[in-house]
Order: C-alpha cells, then structure tokens, then sequence
C-alpha cells in the first residue's frame, strides 16, 4: 500500500484445514499483492474487515478497490458506516451533486458513525473520482439500540418491518465469540446476552439484505463490502447470510490486528500500524441542550480555555456555520489543522462573544 511492503498472506493453509495437525505461515515470503488481488478478481463479492480506528486498515480497504478497480470498473462498494435511509445522500455524493460536507451533513455522519472522516475521506473521494456505486447498509442506531435491550421478539410491529424477514440463527461457533465479547460488558440483566446475539444478527441480516438486493438488481456488478471484523470473520456474519441470499461467490480479507485462526479469513493484510496526521483540536468538550450546544469542559491551556470560553458557555457559530449540536461542530472542524484560526461566536447569560481562536494538536 502507499508502502508496497505491505503484501496479503495466506490466512490458513487449507492443508492445515483439513487436518488437526497445525498449519504454520512464512511471515517473511508472503504471498505477492498482485497474485492474491488476482484471486480475489475471480469471487464476485470481497469482504474486506476492519478495525474502525486504524488507518492502516482502510488503506489497505481502498488499495484492494483501486487494483479491483482496475481489472473490472464494473465495481460497487457496499459499507457498514452509513444507514441504508441515507442511501439518496449516498448517490448524491458519488454524483458529484453535492460537496463533501454536504454529504456528512446529509448522513448525520458524525451523529451516527463518529469516527474521524478522515479514516474513510480517501474512500469515498476515490469512489467519486470513478463513479463506483456505494451501497448503504445499516440499519438505524436506534433500532440496533432497541435489539440490544429488547430482543428481536420485543420490536413493536412497525420497528420489526425494518429488518429482514429471514434472519437466520447463529452457529454455536459465532454465539461462543459473542459469548466472549459480551461477556467483557459486565451486564447481569437476564435475558441480556440473547439480546445482545439479536442485535449482531440484526446488523448482519439487514446489511446482507441490502447487499443482495443491490448485488440481484446489479448482476454485472461485483462488490467490496466494507465492514468491522467481527461482522465477516469466520463467514458466519454477513458472509453467508449475504450468499444465502446471492449464491455469490467470496472471499474475506482481514488486517493485522486480528488473533490468527483456522477458517478465520481467506487472506491476512500485513500491514504496519498508521497514524492520521494531528488534527486541529478545539479542546473544549461538549454536550447538546436543547437543540444548543453547550462546552461541558475545557482541556487546560486548549485552544478553547486560551481563547476566553469557560464551561457552560453555549456555541452560536464556529467559522461562520450556524452550530446547535455537538454533530454540527465535528462538521466544522474535521478536516482543519493545528495552527488553522477560526472565528466562534458564543453566548455566555445573555451576553454573545465573538472570539478568533487558533486550534491546537
């Protein structure tokens, strides 16, 4: 990738597979690049995991979708980050209709998703230059949220239209691996880890619906699905509910970072730990009040606190956009640097301060 020394290894040998005895891997003779992105040509969808916060990840995403790319244009990316209510957004941007804030506006990205843009920016710009599709998967947040604490069986009849009719059961292998995952969240409510399972099958039947409703609407189109680890490690996620539905060949390709197992993956990315560059920090913390956005602390001697802002003072505009929520000033500053100065109007009681503040790494 940006450093080609980054090369695909063979997860699992599939000698190694079929035999109790355990296979090993020649970390210093990986497979080349190009010959594995050859064998990922052949399968009609690519199941590409993730860890959401590393960038070396989705490097590694949009380097096997650029030489995808270029042995077939006849490409479309499916992605976990953006629910499928948004998908008009979503074709918007790769339109070219609307800019790039415009877009993050329109999904409520950093209301829903969160996570630095600038992980993802790259993407999404590459997908725009070329004119690939992008397919939304998610569901909402909020009824992923009710799953979790009512189960599927607990969805009143108009939240329970929103998923799929089919969902099918886990495998005792993926629940053993929720199991663990659920475990580490301390909950004693009864009933508490079927619901948890509920909300996983929810994420993966409905973004595997979405898939395959894309993929036998599109059948000259292959796909690249984008999604956290967990949702395609082992097949038992989104894979085969999404195969279930498409009879689609795959492959899933996985990034360092992952505990190594049998079946775990087709490939393994190895790739070196990636910073973003600083970005530039407000340093205040925030909090919405009533369609306000009020500064709930300050960072010591951050950009906010030397500026003049105390806690409690409410935010009007941060260069020059109207601000009402935490979301709102993500916006504004997820692509800005240390040393960028912008303008912020604030209200403290009754009095409105218009600073000029100099963001910090």
């Amino acid at each position: 990738m940006r450093s080609l020394a980054m090369a695909l290894a063979l997860a699992i040998g599939a000698a190694a597979q079929e035999n109790a005895s355990p296979g090993a891997l020649d970390l210093d003779a990986p497979e080349a690049l190009a010959t594995v992105i050859g064998q990922l040509n052949t399968k009609r969808v690519v199941f590409v995991g993730e860890t959401h916060d590393r960038y070396d990840h989705h490097l590694n995403q949009l380097e096997i979708i650029r030489r995808l790319h270029q042995l077939d244009p006849k490409l479309a990316i499916g992605v976990e980050y953006f629910e499928q209510r948004f998908q008009s957004q979503v074709d918007d941007y790769i339109a070219g209709q609307i800019s790039e804030n415009e877009f993050l506006r329109a999904t409520e990205y950093f209301k829903e998703w969160g996570y630095d843009y600038r992980l993802y920016a790259p993407i999404f710009r590459f997908a725009r230059e070329q004119r690939i599709p992008v397919r939304a998967l998610n569901i909402p947040t909020t009824l992923a949220s009710t799953v979790a604490k009512e189960g599927i069986a607990g969805l009143t009849a108009e939240q329970r239209v929103q998923l799929p009719k089919d969902i099918a059961p886990a495998d005792e292998a993926y629940r053993a691996r929720l199991r663990e995952a659920f475990e580490s969240h301390e909950t004693k409510k009864p009933g508490a880890f079927e619901h948890f399972v509920d909300a996983q099958l929810a994420w993966d039947e409905s973004m595997a619906a979405s898939a395959a409703e894309y993929l036998n609407a599109n059948p000259e189109r292959r796909m690249v699905i984008l999604a956290g680890a967990g949702h395609v490690a082992f097949g038992s996620g989104i894979p085969s509910r999404l195969e279930r539905r498409t009879h689609s060949t795959y492959a899933i390709v996985l990034s360092s970072g992952q505990e190594l197992e049998p079946h775990i993956a087709n490939f393994i990315m190895l790739s070196p730990r990636q910073k973003l560059p600083p970005a530039g920090i407000l340093g205040a913390g925030l909090k919405d009040e009533q369609r306000e956005c009020r500064i709930r602390s300050l960072v010591p001697e951050g950009a906010a606190q030397q500026a003049g802002l105390k806690n409690g003072d409410v935010l009007v505009e941060v260069a020059g956009q109207t601000i009402k929520t935490a979301a709102d000033v993500r916006l504004v500053l997820w692509d800005k640097n240390p040393g960028d100065r912008l303008k912020v109007r604030a209200r403290r009681g009754r009095d409105i301060r218009d600073l000029d503040i100099e963001l910090k790494r």
